[in-house]
């Protein structure tokens, strides 16, 4: 594609890297068959050719308008449509500077400010927590939206003893929101790592992995929660004490895994995130060579289940292969739907700002996966998880936790 950036953006470092990425694309139309605001809608404006044209129309120097704002909102970032581009476009990357550049341009109306500041603080904030339970206890009369965001409790259970005492050390992150709202899920974690002679601990000054922040137009907020995870992380990585960063949530991970991209213009951290990459495994990556081991001191096969692969995990870190073959090898009766690669609509907070679009995803994906008759769906990241779980009574679980299940029933 043939490109005329406009004068402000020509010397940037942003406009370079869009540059690069819009003269890759040659508009072949392969990425409308795989995107899901496309399938539903079925307006190409609403489709990554659409949004990369709106895009290169800005940069170009068209003015964007609240419209064009919608149309790039409406994008859950599957990246479905890298998997699928034959010309290796990173739509991704795009994207983030297409919404970076059209919020600096375009004020929001107040409803929306208020409801993305809203999600960012309180999602952030230490009282999460609390707040969340205190959701449970008025669930009931909460907006439909916001109802189905509020899982049934599940409780943690005992954590295994003196982690410390394992030669091997892994950091967990400090989630921001699964331990509110599925505590359960670290801590079959935990007791799974300890099983195979891992221990687990969190670094201080480490916390939230920026997603939430960069995702709802504060993208220097989520750099500067990257950059305080790179200093918490890399020295005790890199002096031996732990040999990795190991996350169970797979949205965590798929942002983790791109601090170097994002931290790349910033002299102070681009070496640094680099050095990070190479020590962050999710957690079927890191299990994966250990899976006879697990298989051994299991007392139980897991049930037929379907596995709901998350965008984060298939599209964004290209894991779903290794993800099926470890639950294969554990004892797992997957069984197989149709429209696996398409996104079950959660994407994050897109489910609150995008509740619409978002509900019909979760409601094509759940009629796929329940013609299996499955006894429990299994999936590896908490928004794909409650999201899920929203629509349907047949039980939601992250695959770890059925493992820590079988480990110890």
């Amino acid at each position: 594609m043939q490109t005329q950036l406009a004068e402000w953006a020509r010397d940037t470092d942003l406009g370079r890297e869009a540059d690069e990425i819009l003269r890759r694309c040659v508009h072949c139309g392969f990425c409308l068959a795989t995107c899901p605001t496309y399938q539903i809608l079925g307006d190409e404006l609403d489709s990554p050719r659409g949004r990369i044209y709106q895009i290169k129309q800005v940069l170009e120097g068209a003015e964007p308008t609240y419209v064009t704002q919608q149309h790039l909102d409406r994008c859950l970032t599957c990246r479905n449509c890298e998997t699928t581009c034959p010309s290796g476009v990173q739509y991704g990357a795009l994207v983030d500077i297409g919404r970076q550049i059209v919020s600096e341009r375009v004020r929001r109306p107040l409803r929306e400010r208020l409801l993305r500041e809203t999600l960012r603080r309180l999602m952030g904030s230490p009282w999460f927590g609390t707040l969340y339970r205190m959701g449970r206890w008025v669930r009931p009369v909460l907006p439909a939206v916001l109802r189905s965001k509020i899982a049934e409790a599940r409780p943690a259970g005992p954590l295994p003893a003196e982690p410390g005492r394992h030669a091997r050390q892994v950091l967990m992150l400090a989630n921001c929101v699964q331990p509110a709202m599925m505590p359960s899920i670290d801590a079959a974690t935990l007791r799974v790592l300890d099983a195979v002679g891992v221990g687990t601990r969190i670094a201080a000054g480490s916390g939230c992995c920026g997603a939430i922040n960069f995702h709802l137009d504060a993208q220097e907020a989520g750099r500067d929660q990257m950059r305080a995870n790179v200093d918490a992380w890399l020295p005790l990585l890199e002096s031996g004490e732990v040999e990795a960063v190991i996350v169970n949530a797979s949205g965590c991970g798929g942002m983790i895994k791109e601090y170097a991209h994002h931290l790349k213009h910033d002299p102070a951290y681009a070496e640094r995130a680099e050095r990070l990459m190479p020590y962050v495994k999710d957690i079927a990556e890191f299990l994966a060579p250990m899976a006879a081991e697990v298989r051994s001191k299991m007392r139980r096969a897991p049930g037929r289940s379907a596995f709901h692969p998350p965008c984060t995990l298939q599209h964004w870190q290209g894991l779903r292969a290794v993800t099926e073959r470890l639950l294969t090898e554990l004892g797992f009766d997957l069984q197989s739907f149709g429209e696996s690669h398409l996104c079950c609509g959660s994407a994050g907070t897109y489910s609150i700002t995008q509740p619409v679009l978002s509900k019909s995803l979760r409601d094509r994906k759940l009629q796929a996966i329940q013609a299996t008759l499955p006894e429990t769906i299994v999936s590896s990241n908490i928004g794909c998880i409650c999201h899920l779980q929203g629509g349907t009574d047949t039980p939601v679980r992250h695959w770890i936790e059925t493992v820590d299940e079988a480990l110890h029933d």
